[in-house]
């Protein structure tokens, strides 16, 4: 297997504040891992430096040359007056006038994320863990083969757990796509990746997610 993502001697100071020192791992393509650690160990800043959001102060990473990463937040509501519907909501980044094979790109994600029959519903009307889906959704337009779920599951219902974290599975069988899961939620990812980064007092460890024991809140 070949390397989705190496980081070599990854360290992030902001002033006087140091969030982790010469971080150490690599993520092998394909593969599904959980990043875990307590709340301030540094996920989301470690997150924003592999978006090419933040730049670290020392050490570097590397993203294969095939590699391009996709990125789904934590679920934000969206007021019950908001006026796009799925489908629209879907398309933001994608031209006004849009050409048959952007329609039809959309039309096979929307089938992929089960939005298909969803499309025309406002996405103030939508559950939430629909709203997530076309979150989802929006990022697969740009086709990534890396994905980074941000927390994407907080604050979702156990059923809209359920459906998205299945459509990541299915993403990861049926088109290899490497998955980084940002979460606290141990049982779920106990369920579905394969691996873990625990970060947590400045370093980081990497295992198996079958031999995690627990060891934050």
């Amino acid at each position: 297997m070949s390397k989705a993502l190496q980081v070599v001697d990854l360290s992030m100071k902001f002033g006087d504040q140091e969030i982790f020192n010469k971080l150490n791992f690599s993520l092998e393509q394909g593969s599904m891992t959980a990043l875990l650690g307590p709340n301030g160990a540094g996920k989301t800043t470690l997150v924003r430096i592999l978006m090419g959001m933040l730049t670290p102060t020392k050490g570097y990473y590397d993203l294969a040359d095939d590699v391009k990463v996709g990125y789904v937040p934590q679920f934000r509501n969206i007021d019950p007056d908001y006026p796009l519907s799925i489908r629209s909501f879907i398309e933001l980044n994608t031209p006004f006038f849009k050409s048959q094979k952007v329609k039809d790109q959309v039309n096979h994600i929307l089938q992929e994320t089960y939005l298909k029959g969803l499309a025309d519903i406002r996405m103030g009307e939508a559950s939430g863990g629909q709203k997530q889906r076309a979150y989802l959704a929006q990022a697969l337009l740009d086709q990534p083969n890396f994905i980074i779920l941000d927390e994407a599951t907080a604050s979702l219902d156990p059923k809209a757990k359920e459906e998205l974290m299945n459509l990541i599975a299915h993403l990861n069988e049926e088109h290899k796509m490497t998955v980084l899961f940002v979460t606290h939620d141990l049982a779920l990812a106990k369920r579905y990746m394969k691996d873990y980064l625990y970060l947590s007092g400045g370093t980081v460890q990497q295992g198996k997610m079958a031999d995690f024991k627990e060891r934050f809140n």
